[in-house]
C-alpha cells in the first residue's frame, strides 16, 4: 500500500499549515498526523464499524474492545456485550491478558455506567499499550506490553467492494489476531474468544447456544409478541483443532464471567454441550505455538441472522386518492413499488432474502472469505493510493463508515431507506430524508445503482399526481399519506440528482421512464413556490433546518436554479419543450445576481405580506406556534425562524448541488466565490469559547474551532433567527470546503476541512462518528465531493467522457468510482491516466480543463 503524500502544488503550503492547524491548541502534547496512526489519547473514543449496508453492525474500539452491538435493526449505542478475546501463555506464571488495550478513563464514569458500578470484563486483566490504524473498511489494533512475550495485531474488517452492493451487504465481520513471539524461547499459548449470549434479551423467548463447525451460534427465540423476534450470531474459525465450551456455568450474580475468567487464567478448557437451556456464554478455544520470532494468524469469524423486525413506519393512505401515481398491484414485480416487502408488513433486511438462516450466511462468509478480501482490498489500496491532502482522504474514509452503520438500511427487495442518523436506541428522523441526503454524495458514486432506488421510491411512491413530494418515505417502503409541506430543498434536489444518476448510470431508459415524474415535480415546485413565476422561491418554503423560511433567499433559489437547468439538459435530450424552464432559468439566475446578492455574499429577503400565504400563524410548521411573545415579534420583525442579511454557510447550497450533480454552473462565479470567502471569513471560527450558542453546542464548543451555519457581520441578526443558525455541522463544513476548492479557494477549503478534522481525533470525539441529529449522521458523506472538488475529475456515463479539471495542479493520483468499476486516476506532467482496479469503465473521450487530450488507459 502506497504513503499517502501531498501534491506538488500543496506540499509546501498545505503541508506546512496542516501541522500550524494541527498544533495551534492547548490541549495537545503531541499533533496528531492525519490519516495516520492513533496512538495514546487519540485511541480514547475510537469505534469503528463493522457490519454490512443495512445489516446492523458492532464497532470495535481503539483498544481492541468490541461495543455498539447493533444488530436488531435498530441502534444500540451503549450496547458492550462482553465480548472477548483472551491469550494464556503456559509457563511459570501462568500469564492470560485480554487482548485488548487499558480501558479509557472516560469509562469509569460515563453512559452506560452509573454511580452504581459496572463495566463486565473492563476489570480484567489486558495489554497495556494499544494503537490503531484506519484504512477503510480495515482497522488493525496493535498491543504490547513488556510483560508478554508476544505482540498482538487486531485486523478487523468486512467486505466493502463499490458497484457490488450484494456482497457489500453481508451481516458479516471478520477479526483475525496475528500474534508473534517477542522472545527467544518457544512459547506454547491458548487463544479464546469468549461471550455472554448477548443476543438473549431477558423475558424474551428461549436461549441456548447451538453448535457450529469449530465455534459456536448464541441463539434467542422469537416470541409471540410484535416487538421482539429470533437472533442468531455466529463465532468460528476455520481451525480444526479448534474446541469449544457451549455454556458457561450459570449462575447469579457475576458467577458465569468469574467462573470462565478462572478457567482461562489457569488454562482450564472446558467442554460442554450445545442447547442446554438457559446458557449464559460460550468460548472457543485454539492452540498458538510459536517459536521466536514467528508470526501466526487465528482467523475469526463472525455472521448474524436477524431476519425479522417490529418496524413499521408511516400511515397508509387510501389507492386511488392520495396515491394515483401507480394502480393498487396485486403482484410482487420489481416495478410493483406500493407493495409491502414479503412477510408480516414489517421491515425485514435484505440479506433475509438472499440467506434462509445463520448456517447459510455463515457457509457463504467462509467459502467467500478469501476472494471478498481480495476484492475488497483492491478499493482500499486504490483509495488510499492518492496523493490528495491527508485531512481529504481522512474526512472522505472515516465517513465511508456511516455505511455500516444503522442509519442505512436496505429492505428485503434490495431497495435503500435510511434514516438521517442514529439515536442511542433508536433511528433518528425517518425516511431517507430528501433534504438531509441531498448532501450525501458517496452512495451515487460507490453504488449507484443503491442510489437510483432512491430516486425511484421518490418519484413513484413519495409523490402524488400534482407532484407534491414527501421528504420522509414509509418503512417497509410503501405509498405514503400527503399531509405536510413538501421540502423545498429536498425536492429541488432531487430533480438535479435525477440528472446525476442519469449520467452517472448512462442509462437512457431510466431517465425516459422516470421524466413525467420529474416533470410533475418540476411543475408543482413552479405553482407551489414561485406562481408569478419571477424565477425566485418566494412562498413558504420548509427546508433542511426544519422551519420555513419566508420570502426569497439564496439558499432555496440557488435550488431552483439549479433544478430547471437539470430541467432543461434532460428535456433536451429527451426533445421535450423545455422553453418554459429555459426562461424561468434565466429569471431565477438574474434573479439571484441582482435581488440576493448584497455586494458581497447573498441573502434572504424575508416576506410575508402579499403572497399567496400571508399569515405565518396559519401556516402548518413543525414546532413554530406563536404565542403572544412571538406575535410582537413577528409585527417588528417578520415570520420567526429566518436569516434575513445573515451571511449563510448553505446560502449558494443549490450551486454546490448542481457541480456535485455534474452540471456547470449557472449563477455568476465571482459572486458564488465572493459569497464563499465570505462564509470562510466571518463563520469559520478557531475558537468558541466567546460564541454564544443556546442550541446544541456539543458539536463544537470552548476552545475548539468549526464552522458557523450563519453568522450577521453586518447586523441585523433577528431575536429568533432559524433553529440551529448557531451551531456547527460537520456535513456543512465539507460542502462549504468543496465549493470552495470547486472555485479554486483549495487552501481555505483544507483549513475547513482540518478544523473539522480535529474535533474528531479521539480524544474527545469517535473520529468514525461524525454525529449531528443522531451518530453516524448522512449529511457528513459530503466529504466525498473533496475528491472531486480538488481534481475536477467526474466520468459520464451517457457521454463516455472522463473529465479534469485539477486545482492542485499537473501531478497527482486519486480515486474514481463508477457504475461499472472503479479506479485510480490523474494527471502526470499534466497528462492524464486512468488505471482500472475492478471492473470496467467504457472511456471514449477525454476532456482536461476543457481541451481534448488523448488518455493512457491501464486494467
Amino acid at each position: 500500500m502506497k504513503k499517502v503524500h501531498h501534491s506538488l502544488l500543496c506540499m509546501a503550503v498545505i503541508g506546512l499549515t496542516s501541522l500550524i492547524c494541527c498544533t495551534h491548541k492547548s490541549n495537545r502534547e503531541q499533533p496528531r498526523i492525519y490519516n495516520e496512526k492513533y496512538t495514546g489519547d487519540y485511541t480514547n473514543r475510537i469505534a469503528f464499524p463493522i457490519g454490512g449496508m443495512g445489516t446492523g453492525m458492532f464497532c470495535i474500539e481503539g483498544s481492541g474492545a468490541i461495543s455498539n452491538m447493533s444488530l436488531r435493526h435498530r441502534p444500540e449505542v451503549f450496547h458492550e456485550p462482553a465480548m472477548f478475546a483472551a491469550l494464556h501463555i503456559k509457563d511459570v506464571n501462568n500469564t492470560t491478558k485480554i487482548l485488548e488495550g487499558q480501558v479509557p478513563d472516560w469509562k469509569k464514569f460515563g453512559m452506560p455506567l452509573s454511580a452504581l458500578g459496572g463495566g463486565g470484563t473492563w476489570g480484567l486483566p489486558r495489554y497495556k499499550e494499544n494503537t490503531f490504524t484506519a484504512r477503510f473498511p480495515f482497522a488493525e489494533i496493535e498491543l504490547k506490553d513488556d510483560q508478554m512475550p508476544v505482540d498482538i495485531k487486531i485486523n478487523a474488517w468486512n467486505p466493502f467492494i463499490p458497484t457490488d452492493a450484494d456482497n457489500s451487504s453481508l451481516p458479516v465481520g471478520g477479526l483475525e489476531y496475528e500474534f508473534k513471539n517477542t522472545g527467544d524461547t518457544v512459547i506454547e499459548a491458548i487463544f479464546s474468544y469468549n461471550t455472554r449470549n448477548f443476543m438473549y434479551i431477558n423475558g424474551k423467548g428461549t436461549s441456548c447456544i447451538k453448535s457450529h463447525e469449530n465455534g459456536f451460534i448464541l441463539y434467542q427465540s422469537g416470541t409471540g409478541d410484535e416487538s421482539f423476534h429470533q437472533g442468531e450470531f455466529a463465532i468460528f474459525t476455520d481451525n480444526p483443532e479448534t474446541k469449544v465450551n457451549h455454556n458457561w456455568f450459570r449462575g447469579g450474580w457475576f458467577d458465569p464471567l468469574t467462573i470462565c475468567w478462572n478457567n482461562l487464567a489457569t488454562g482450564i478448557i472446558e467442554s460442554n454441550p450445545p442447547e442446554l437451556e438457559g446458557a449464559t456464554g460460550a468460548s472457543l478455544f485454539v492452540p498458538v505455538k510459536l517459536e521466536p520470532g514467528e508470526v501466526k494468524t487465528v482467523r475469526l469469524y463472525m455472521a448474524w441472522y436477524v431476519p425479522y423486525s417490529n418496524l413499521r413506519i408511516g400511515g397508509d393512505p387510501k389507492f386511488g386518492s392520495d396515491y394515483p401515481n401507480i394502480p393498487e398491484c396485486t403482484d410482487s414485480t420489481t416495478k410493483c413499488y406500493p407493495c409491502d416487502n414479503k412477510g408480516d408488513g414489517n421491515y425485514r433486511p435484505w440479506y433475509s432474502n438472499k440467506f434462509e438462516n445463520i448456517k447459510e450466511v455463515s457457509a457463504y462468509w467462509l467459502k467467500n472469505y478469501n476472494d471478498l478480501k481480495s476484492k475488497t482490498k483492491l478499493f482500499t489500496e486504490a483509495f488510499y493510493n492518492s496523493t490528495l491532502p491527508a485531512e481529504v482522504i481522512e474526512a472522505v474514509a472515516a465517513n465511508l463508515t456511516i455505511l455500516k452503520s444503522p442509519t442505512v438500511f436496505r429492505q428485503y427487495d434490495g431497495r435503500m431507506w435510511n434514516w438521517e442518523g442514529c439515536g442511542d436506541t433508536w433511528g433518528s428522523c425517518h425516511g431517507s430524508c430528501t433534504h438531509v441526503w441531498n448532501y450525501a454524495q458517496a452512495v451515487p458514486h460507490l453504488f449507484p445503482a443503491m442510489e437510483r432506488t432512491l430516486r425511484e421510491t421518490e418519484y413513484y411512491v413519495g409523490q402524488n399526481k400534482e407532484g407534491h413530494q414527501v421528504f420522509r418515505n414509509n418503512l417497509p417502503i410503501r405509498p405514503v399519506i400527503h399531509d405536510f409541506h413538501s421540502a423545498a430543498d429536498g425536492q429541488l434536489g432531487g430533480i438535479m440528482k435525477i440528472y446525476r444518476e442519469w449520467r452517472i448510470s448512462g442509462d437512457n431508459n431510466w431517465l425516459k421512464e422516470i421524466y413525467p415524474f420529474v416533470k410533475a415535480s418540476m411543475d408543482y415546485c413552479i405553482k407551489t413556490w414561485d406562481s408569478r413565476e419571477v424565477g425566485a422561491i418566494e412562498e413558504p418554503h420548509h427546508n433542511t433546518y426544519d422551519i420555513e423560511f419566508w420570502g426569497a433567499d439564496g439558499m432555496i433559489t440557488s435550488f431552483y436554479t439549479g433544478a430547471l437547468q437539470a430541467m432543461c439538459l434532460m428535456g433536451e435530450y429527451l426533445g421535450e419543450d423545455i422553453s418554459r424552464y429555459e426562461a424561468l432559468m434565466d429569471k431565477s439566475k438574474i434573479y439571484m445576481e441582482t435581488k440576493l446578492f448584497d455586494g458581497e455574499y447573498f441573502i434572504q429577503n424575508i416576506q410575508w405580506k402579499g403572497l399567496n400565504a400571508d399569515d405565518p400563524t396559519k401556516v402548518q410548521a413543525f414546532n413554530s406556534g406563536y404565542s403572544d411573545e412571538a406575535l410582537k415579534i413577528l409585527e417588528a420583525e417578520g415570520p420567526k425562524y429566518q436569516y434575513g442579511k445573515g451571511c449563510l454557510s448553505d446560502g449558494i447550497l443549490g450551486s454546490w448541488m448542481s457541480l456535485v450533480c455534474g452540471m456547470p454552473e449557472i449563477i455568476d462565479k465571482t459572486k458564488v466565490t465572493s459569497h464563499l470567502n465570505a462564509v470562510h471569513k466571518y463563520n469559520l471560527k478557531h475558537d468558541l469559547r466567546e460564541h454564544a450558542n443556546p442550541q446544541r453546542p456539543t458539536f463544537a464548543l470552548g476552545n475548539e474551532g468549526g464552522l458557523l451555519l450563519c453568522s450577521w457581520p453586518k447586523g441585523g441578526k433577528l431575536q429568533l433567527p432559524f433553529v440551529y443558525s448557531d451551531e456547527v455541522w460537520t456535513g456543512i463544513e465539507y460542502q462549504v470546503a468543496a465549493h470552495l476548492m470547486f472555485e479554486g479557494e483549495v487552501e481555505k477549503g483544507l483549513e475547513i476541512v482540518r478544523t473539522c478534522r480535529d474535533r474528531y481525533n479521539g480524544k474527545i470525539r469517535n473520529p468514525f462518528n461524525e454525529y449531528e441529529c443522531g451518530a453516524w449522521y448522512a449529511r457528513a458523506m459530503a466529504s466525498y465531493a473533496l475528491l472531486e472538488g480538488l481534481t475536477g475529475v467526474r466520468y459520464d456515463a451517457v457521454d463516455k467522457t472522463i473529465y479534469f479539471d485539477s486545482r492542485i495542479g499537473n501531478d497527482f493520483v486519486s480515486f474514481l468510482s463508477t457504475n461499472t468499476g472503479f479506479a485510480n486516476v490523474g494527471l502526470k506532467n499534466g497528462k492524464p491516466f486512468v488505471e482500472v482496479k475492478y471492473g470496467e469503465i467504457d472511456i471514449q473521450e477525454c476532456l482536461v480543463s476543457g481541451k481534448h487530450h488523448q488518455i493512457d488507459i491501464k486494467k
